[in-house]
């Protein structure tokens, strides 16, 4: 069930992912990349509706929303 929302989730927010789109990667690197970013955005920098905090947050593993751009300096 989780997994499946994921899917859906991923599916919804990154346009490579949706159908009938010109959107793609040419490049298997590229698209490693754009997914990597994907889930530290995810992960990292949205609060989520339901925890009212990001999820690294919610897991002890950072105490603030981390800015973009403090995670590509990183």
């Amino acid at each position: 069930m989780h997994v499946e929302r994921q899917n859906l989730t991923m599916r919804m927010q990154i346009r490579r992912f949706t159908r009938l789109t010109n959107a793609f990667s040419k490049k298997w690197e590229n698209h490693w990349a754009m997914l990597c970013l994907y889930f530290v955005w995810y992960n990292f920098v949205r609060i989520h509706r339901s925890l009212w905090v990001t999820p690294a947050m919610e897991a002890r593993i950072v105490d603030h929303v981390c800015g973009l751009a403090e995670l590509l300096a990183a």
